[in-house]
């Protein structure tokens, strides 16, 4: 009978033990990361008898966690993964929209203030509608700035975020650096803790959605992660940390640092994964191609429009002035360079890329990498304003007040604040110069049927200088006479003036045909040089007399302006050049097609994102439901296992009963 009882006092335990752990199951149904138990029932030591060996009885061998380590870790792998997506899924989202908006984008403001200027080049003695001019030209200026500011404002969200993220992977390092020290004192006893495992496992999965990681068991139970390309975040008890900083290339970057003990290594190019490389991934791929691309469409424009404008003569007789801000102004020749000292000169805007610069000076030598595609750029010059360092064909040029320190390194960013800078400063309207600077008359005397086209220039500085012009077309214009006898015009020339023959005859006029012809002048004084074209078309008479002239009262000259208007389609943005210097065909995009190829870079990209969103997340899912069918608790299930364990229990119970009644029967036979 004592053995008996004892048989049942062990089917007691064992299914009370089995009771508790599926009680302990369901109350944990919710409990993130909780991996499901089960009791291991076993016999326990038979004895030995004269008719051979007897059971006495079960027992609880071990409570085991049902969990499989290649379906946690593909739940982690899946993890890391799609959080790196949806982060940066989440701001391409708002870039997108941004840019290609009918009211937040730049093409409306740059459609309405090229509409206004062709309407006021229609009529260009028009105040008014020159007043619109300056007017739309102000509102594609503050588009720029606020389309900027916009993208900056996820620059700032961008840095806040790393350093909470930051913040959080250290408190998670930690709590996973605690739970190894506790795991692996409690596992010295023999027996997993199956609960901390699991708080462990939940701890390193919030991990995972912050930042790439990789985990190794060592021995003893203790999970090693590390992060970016080895770097131990927690190695057994012990935790390092991340920091953010300002990057020392570009303090409006944050950088992300790994700290262990006394030495601090950047490794934010190396991370990937996780929110942190989403937000990463986006910056590098997006956000700052995008801040470069908007700056570079801004500077183009700045620089074109002045350019022809400064080419021209306004209503008053005067040179054009600057509509948009003077894109080398000093300060903000200034703020294209970190740390500051070094002023960025624009040279040329055809000839600008969408990527910044590191320029190394070892104390003698400078030299130039483009960051974008890791390309060594030649250099040549001094560095000082008179001789300027000339970056290769970039289309820019850096000088220094006072020569870097040998063996330091400056980050220079030619387009980066080019949005925040542009800004309209053209107060007058009749300031606008809409006029050519030069025009072409013929003698009402004269006997023949020839006529003179415009002169356009075709090539000069700007602003042109009056002086020049002067000296070049004298008060009362330059006069050409049209010798019948070898087909030429002649006339008196100033020093540096040349006048050629170029179609359909290079040695003088064809008569009856429309003959091209160019004046070039290289003035004495300035140096500077100008070339201006025109035709000769009908039958001139011998002593015909054609004039050249200072275009001095061009009230109703629109020439310049339709310049200005052509602007819209001229290819002037990212132009190729040949190794003559020569501006290769078909390359290069308007100011339309350039803004449109950003819309449509970050367009295709936003909807790579959403692909790659559907896809993680589905991934992200079926690995859950993986490690559900083998860890999850199903309330079905255990229930079902409350019933049979009662039923066990009260089976074990009416075991003991049934001891008791055979002792009670024994002993009463003694009495």
């Amino acid at each position: 009978m004592a053995d008996l009882l004892n048989i049942g006092l062990s089917g007691l335990r064992t299914s009370q033990t089995s009771l508790t752990v599926t009680g302990h199951n369901i109350s944990n149904v919710n409990t993130a990361g909780y991996s499901r138990q089960e009791t291991v029932q076993g016999t326990r030591v038979p004895q030995f008898s004269g008719a051979g060996y007897i059971g006495s009885g079960a027992t609880v061998n071990d409570v085991r966690r049902l969990a499989s380590e290649f379906l946690t870790a593909q739940v982690r792998n899946n993890t890391v993964v799609a959080s790196d997506v949806a982060a940066y899924k989440g701001q391409i989202d708002q870039m997108d929209a941004l840019l290609a908006g009918s009211v937040t984008g730049i093409s409306p403001s740059l459609q309405k203030f090229f509409a206004a200027l062709q309407t006021s080049v229609e009529s260009p003695a028009d105040v008014p509608a020159r007043q619109l001019v300056l007017s739309e030209a102000e509102g594609l200026a503050k588009r720029f700035n606020t389309v900027y500011e916009r993208i900056d404002q996820q620059n700032q969200y961008i840095n806040k975020q790393m350093g909470s993220i930051a913040d959080q992977v250290n408190r998670l390092a930690t709590s996973v650096a605690q739970y190894n020290d506790a795991i692996s004192s409690m596992k010295a006893t023999g027996q997993e803790p199956n609960d901390l495992l699991d708080a462990r496992e939940e701890v390193v999965r919030q991990l995972s959605t912050l930042i790439g990681v990789q985990v190794v068991e060592q021995d003893g139970g203790s999970l090693n992660v590390f992060v970016g390309t080895g770097q131990p975040l927690v190695v057994g008890a012990k935790a390092n940390t991340l920091a953010v900083t300002p990057s020392p290339q570009d303090p409006l970057r944050m950088q992300v640092e790994f700290v262990s003990g006394g030495s601090r290594q950047s490794i934010t190019s190396q991370i990937s994964g996780g929110e942190m490389g989403g937000l990463l991934r986006y910056r590098s791929e997006v956000l700052d191609p995008t801040f470069n691309s908007l700056g570079r469409l801004a500077l183009s424009i700045s620089d074109e429009v002045n350019k022809q404008l400064g080419q021209g003569i306004d209503l008053k007789g005067n040179v054009g002035t600057n509509l948009f801000k003077d894109i080398n102004s000093p300060d903000l020749m200034a703020l294209r360079s970190y740390p500051t000292g070094a002023d960025v000169r624009i040279d040329d805007t055809s000839r600008l890329t969408t990527s910044d610069y590191r320029l190394d000076y070892d104390g003698t030598n400078y030299s130039v990498r483009r960051l974008s595609d890791n390309a060594v750029i030649p250099v040549t010059g001094s560095g000082t304003a008179a001789d300027p360092l000339v970056i290769g064909d970039e289309g820019f040029s850096v000088s220094f007040a006072v020569a870097p320190a040998a063996g330091s390194s400056v980050t220079l960013m030619p387009t980066r604040r080019g949005a925040a800078s542009i800004e309209k400063v053209l107060d007058q309207a009749d300031q606008l110069a809409f006029a050519a600077s030069a025009r072409a008359a013929i003698n009402t005397q004269n006997r023949g049927t020839g006529a003179i086209g415009q002169p356009s220039l075709s090539s000069g500085p700007s602003p042109i200088l009056t002086a020049d012009l002067d000296r070049l077309f004298g008060s009362s214009g330059l006069t050409l006479t049209y010798d019948g006898t070898s087909g030429t015009l002649t006339g008196t020339l100033p020093a540096g003036a040349t006048l050629s023959y170029v179609s359909p005859s290079t040695t003088g006029l064809t008569s009856g045909q429309t003959n091209n012809l160019r004046l070039d002048y290289t003035d004495p004084v300035s140096n500077e040089t100008y070339s201006y074209e025109f035709t000769v078309s009908g039958v001139p008479s011998t002593g015909d007399t054609f004039t050249l002239a200072y275009n001095q009262s061009g009230v109703s000259d629109n020439r310049n302006g339709l310049k200005l208007v052509d602007l819209q389609n001229k290819a002037v943005v990212g132009v190729s050049y040949d190794t003559a210097g020569n501006p290769i065909a078909n390359s290069g995009a308007s100011f339309s097609d350039g803004y449109g190829e950003l819309v449509e870079r970050v367009g295709t990209l936003t909807a790579q994102s959403r692909v790659d969103s559907e896809a993680t997340t589905a991934l992200l899912k079926q690995a859950q439901d993986n490690r559900d069918s083998l860890s999850g608790v199903s309330l079905d299930e255990e229930a079902a296992k409350l019933i049979q364990f009662e039923q066990y229990y009260n089976a074990s119970a009416q075991v003991i009963q049934v001891a008791r009644s055979l002792f009670d029967t024994l002993i009463s036979t003694f009495r």
